[in-house]
């Protein structure tokens, strides 16, 4: 039987008057990749980042590995975490950013081994093997000493992938990785992404790359004005959708 890694349920989040999230349901299975897609401004990367408490929820529940995120129930009442509780529960959960957030002080396999020395009590020379390992994962072993201001974009997000997986995660969240990048750099990250796939790790993914959606996901999960509006594999989402707003998005996009 596959176990449920992500179960978001009715979960709501708004900023002052302004509704984002309206009701998300949705389940996660452990080694599924999930792909969101939708317009700008739809509720995509809010709803990623409730996922590990980067965003506090206004309703609902999220539960990650079993766990209630970010929240102690009692009785019917959630009660926030304390800062410390919730970095241990975002442990499990790797995520990779839009705009890499490499430390620019740091070199590339610093980076890397900060969070499992620092955060996970890893030893020094274990931490620096482990690192050089997933320079080679990633495709940049020979790059270790540069500076993030010394590599590309794309190389910059490899790093900031090999850091997210260095505190071996059992999720894996990545908000739009190639948006920020040129298009002849894309192609290296989503390869390192298609790898990772294929070694079965679970992956949630807001992407604008369709390409990657349809030969990558399980599913595809379309969202927007902060509702899921239609999921589905991807050849039922991207090749023959249901819903007219879908169908409208795809002939954009396409």
């Amino acid at each position: 039987m596959t176990e449920v890694m992500v179960d978001a349920r009715s979960v709501r989040k708004s900023y002052g008057a302004v509704e984002v999230l309206s009701g998300i349901s949705l389940t996660v299975e452990q080694g599924e990749v999930l792909c969101i897609i939708g317009p700008s401004g739809s509720g995509k990367s809010t709803f990623l980042r409730c996922l590990n408490h980067l965003e506090s929820i206004n309703g609902g529940r999220i539960y990650v590995n079993g766990e209630l995120m970010g929240y102690r129930q009692v009785g019917n009442v959630l009660h926030e975490m304390k800062p410390q509780e919730i970095a241990k529960a975002r442990q499990g959960i790797g995520m990779v950013f839009q705009r890499f957030n490499l430390f620019p002080h740091l070199t590339a396999l610093q980076n890397i081994i900060e969070a499992p020395i620092g955060v996970a009590g890893m030893n020094p020379e274990e931490a620096k093997a482990l690192g050089l390992e997933l320079l080679a994962q990633v495709g940049l072993e020979d790059k270790g000493e540069h500076y993030p201001s010394q590599l590309s974009g794309g190389q910059q997000q490899r790093v900031a992938i090999a850091r997210a997986l260095a505190m071996k995660p059992k999720l894996m969240l990545f908000d739009e990785p190639t948006s920020a990048l040129d298009p002849e750099l894309v192609g290296d990250v989503l390869d390192v992404m298609k790898n990772l796939a294929k070694a079965g790790m679970t992956m949630i993914v807001v992407t604008h790359e369709m390409g990657f959606a349809k030969e990558v996901a399980d599913r595809v999960v379309f969202i927007d004005k902060g509702q899921i509006v239609e999921v589905g594999t991807p050849s039922q989402v991207l090749d023959n959708p249901q819903e007219a707003r879908t169908k409208a998005f795809l002939n954009k996009v396409l």
